[in-house]
């Protein structure tokens, strides 16, 4: 009798399968709505960064971090992302947290701003097509979170036309408010400020606005500084650290590291005459760490300059010191001056352990 009953179950649940329309259901639960991402677009970088990666740039609507040791090749990246976002209708957003900021330098590289100045001559301010604010009035982690998500919250309602580009520069430069009222920077603090703040929240809604449903496309880049933890085992292989927590790691869909572990293991290209020199460039080594946009990891060597990535290639390193030999002349005293490399290479850039997927 139980097998009976069992059998008539079976097929009523089977007639009543045979009847029944899914779509209309997910359509009376509004399930058929809101499942389509946009197609994957980028955010070009110079073809210098292009070759060595064999990506095209910046993936829109990602987290993206910029992470290495300093002065390493990751502001070079960044500006280089802001003057394309600028040149393809996106706005720049710089959040710049670690005061080392150089509108100069920025300028050089093709970031288009309008310097103010009064009737001296003096400067009164930069504008442009972009949004910048600093430690004047960003002080904490919770500070930067508050900040994106008004700017988002100010884009829904219509008020920010633009998709934006979140240039976070960087993580670790500011402390979270418990360590702020507390004055001492305890960095679990820190790291747990991080993991609330984006890992729960502003994360969330910046990859959530890849959904076709999103009328704008917003981007989240963030220079991560870094700290070598050596091995306890002389076995071991010292690895590289992101300092402001895993958070930012985990949420990242796209990393790029710059350097060596130990140190910046850069190399120094100068200009040299007569005990004078223009440090003009530095080569440096560059490598995709994560990517889970098209699965590309790759690896190589570039050079940064003030300019910008030129390719670590005889031909381009002599055409840029041709176009800029006039300037580094006024610093020298003549056009005669040598060309000296100090080789700062420590690691290969292989010995780079992944961090924890």
């Amino acid at each position: 009798m139980a097998r009976k009953s069992k059998s008539l179950s079976a097929a009523v649940s089977a007639e009543i399968r045979d009847n029944f329309d899914l779509n209309k259901f997910k359509s009376k639960k509004g399930l058929d709505k809101n499942i389509k991402f946009k197609e994957q677009q980028w955010i070009p970088l110079s073809p210098a960064f292009r070759e060595v990666t064999s990506v095209p740039g910046i993936p829109m609507g990602h987290i993206v971090l910029l992470r290495g040791h300093s002065d390493t090749g990751k502001t070079t990246a960044m500006i280089e992302a802001a003057v394309s976002a600028q040149q393809n209708g996106v706005l720049p957003v710089f959040i710049i947290t670690e005061m080392k900021w150089n509108w100069e330098h920025a300028i050089q590289m093709g970031l288009d701003i309008n310097i103010e100045k009064n009737k001296d001559g003096e400067i009164t301010d930069y504008n442009g097509n972009f949004i910048y604010v600093d430690r004047e009035t960003i002080n904490s982690i919770e500070d930067v979170a508050v900040f994106i998500l008004d700017l988002m919250d100010e884009q829904k309602k219509g008020n920010l036309p633009y998709d934006l580009l979140f240039l976070w520069d960087s993580i670790g430069s500011v402390p979270c408010e418990m360590s702020l009222k507390s004055n001492k920077n305890n960095n679990e603090w820190n790291a747990g400020a991080m993991s609330t703040q984006f890992g729960n929240n502003v994360n969330q809604k910046i990859t959530l606005s890849r959904k076709e449903s999103s009328p704008y496309t917003n981007t989240l880049v963030c220079v991560n500084k870094v700290w070598t933890l050596k091995p306890e085992s002389p076995m071991g292989q010292p690895k590289l650290m992101n300092k402001g927590g895993y958070a930012m790691w985990f949420d990242s869909t796209f990393v790029v590291t710059f350097g060596n572990i130990m140190s910046a293991g850069t190399s120094k290209i100068k200009a040299i005459k007569d005990g004078k020199q223009v440090e003009f460039a530095k080569r440096t080594n560059l490598q995709i760490d994560k990517n889970h946009i098209n699965g590309v990891t790759t690896r190589g060597k570039i050079v940064m300059t003030p300019h910008g990535f030129i390719m670590d290639d005889p031909n381009q390193l002599k055409q840029y010191k041709n176009d800029h030999a006039k300037d580094w002349s006024k610093v020298l005293g003549g056009m005669d001056f040598d060309v000296v490399e100090e080789n700062e290479q420590v690691n290969d850039i292989s010995q780079f352990e992944k961090e924890p997927e």
